[in-house]
């Protein structure tokens, strides 16, 4: 099949090294295939998500020859990300670590992964495209996609029917119209909440109506947070806020596992590993959830986007063996019995392309009964495979989250409105990234 893999050339790769990266640790991965006691090669694997154990298990019952140890990490560039740098520049990094594709550009800017190709490039037709292309940076690979978070609306289908609603909004405009109706069940009933400190909800939103903030050239980086798209969906939520038609509150907090418990809050737009916070959470809601596909701009489209786009499994600079490390990321992820459990466990959407060996998608008797007999893996499936595959991370990543949150919160606390803050975070990356060496352009 035909491969389309970012249009990031040798001058731009280069203009991300320019904003420090550091030197690693042990120079180019060795490919021996020499173990650690003279029979196992002993591999160490980073991952936060949740009893991923389970896979690594199956994977040290079926390779003798390797012995993977989990070490759990947190995520998010103040965790894991945070020792993963920290370990690649002291020359004790793990072998192998999960990332996020938002995170991967840094993690190559930085130096801090091993360029796999030779490898993997037997097999990584495996794997949907748009996700391999966020995996690949000048014709090199740098990670195995493992899962990605395409967007879909999680909803509570009593809350809605005891509002009147028969059905899950198909258009941004019925939304709207459905917050109405939930509003007037009580003082405290809110269709969603404004996740304002979420960039990756933000982030999605925007790349759903069509929002294309970087785009890599061949010596620059095209920076447009405040296009269209995205003003369109500021304007959207700001109404939504300005008409007390949504809670403007942290997702994920403890106030809001309060309200998605308890039904206050009867939506939540996130990816497909949503579900396994929602279940661990709110266990007591059991047959109460419906997911639907994401709302639409125009009514008959089906454009979505995703939270973060996903996470890959990295090789990290400076291992004694990269070939090994290779290949336990390849099986992770495209093993069937292993996707399987990924998949049963909440670690995302698959990211090999044929899903058909992949048991829990279709006979998932834990979740299926958790939204009331639906089979939502066949949202999601849709939802992945509209994905487009031109968007694109950019450098800095964690100044584009933090310099967005803050400018959407100060936004809200001052009443500025929403499309100011889009409009200073346009600025303030300009900024980051010119100071850091990184040359950009506007549309």
């Amino acid at each position: 099949m035909k491969r389309i893999f970012p249009a990031i050339t040798t001058m731009a790769i280069v203009a991300l090294a320019l904003s420090g990266c550091s030197s690693g640790a042990g120079g180019s991965a060795s490919a021996s295939a020499g173990s650690d006691d003279g029979g196992v090669t002993e591999l160490t694997f980073q991952s936060w998500v949740p009893n991923v154990d389970k896979a690594v298990d199956l994977f040290n019952a079926s390779h003798p020859n390797i012995h993977v140890t989990l070490e759990t990490i947190t995520a998010g560039p103040d965790g894991g990300y945070a020792t993963m740098f920290s370990a690649v520049k002291a020359g004790n990094a793990a072998d192998v670590a999960q990332v996020g594709y938002d995170w991967l550009p840094d993690f190559v800017r930085n130096d801090a992964v091993e360029d796999i190709t030779q490898y993997v490039s037997g097999e990584i037709d495996k794997f949907v495209d748009w996700q391999v292309s966020a995996m690949t940076f000048n014709d090199a690979i740098y990670g195995i996609p493992q899962a990605s978070s395409p967007l879909g609306l999680y909803y509570r289908s009593d809350v809605f029917k005891k509002a009147g609603i028969t059905k899950a909004p198909e258009t941004w405009d019925e939304f709207y119209a459905d917050a109405k109706l939930i509003r007037k069940l009580g003082k405290d009933n809110y269709i969603a909440a404004f996740a304002y400190n979420q960039t990756p909800w933000l982030i999605g939103l925007s790349e759903q109506a069509g929002a294309k903030w970087f785009t890599a050239g061949s010596d620059s980086w095209t920076v447009s947070i405040n296009d269209d798209a995205t003003m369109k969906v500021a304007d959207y939520w700001q109404k939504l806020i300005d008409e007390d038609l949504v809670k403007v509150e942290a997702d994920m907090s403890n106030e809001w596992y309060k309200d998605i418990q308890n039904g206050n809050v009867a939506s939540w737009i996130s990816g497909s590993w949503g579900d396994a916070i929602i279940r661990g959470n709110a266990p007591k809601t059991s047959g109460n959830w419906s997911v639907s596909y994401m709302p639409q701009w125009t009514a008959g489209e089906s454009a979505t986007g995703t939270w973060g786009g996903g996470s890959a499994n990295v090789v990290l600079k400076g291992t004694k063996h990269a070939a090994e490390a290779s290949e336990f990321a390849l099986w992770l992820n495209s093993n069937a019995e292993s996707v399987s459990t990924l998949v049963s466990i909440g670690a995302g959407w698959p990211a090999i392309e044929d899903t058909s060996a992949i048991t829990s998608l279709t006979n998932d008797p834990d979740v299926f009964s958790f939204y009331n007999d639906q089979n939502i893996w066949k949202v999601f499936a849709e939802s992945d495979a509209n994905v487009q595959n031109d968007w694109r991370w950019p450098p800095l990543v964690s100044t584009l989250y933090s310099t967005l949150i803050d400018n959407v919160k100060s936004s809200i606390d001052n009443s500025t409105g929403l499309s100011n803050a889009f409009d200073e975070t346009q600025t303030g990356m300009i900024d980051a990234l010119t100071q850091a060496g990184v040359a950009t352009t506007t549309n």
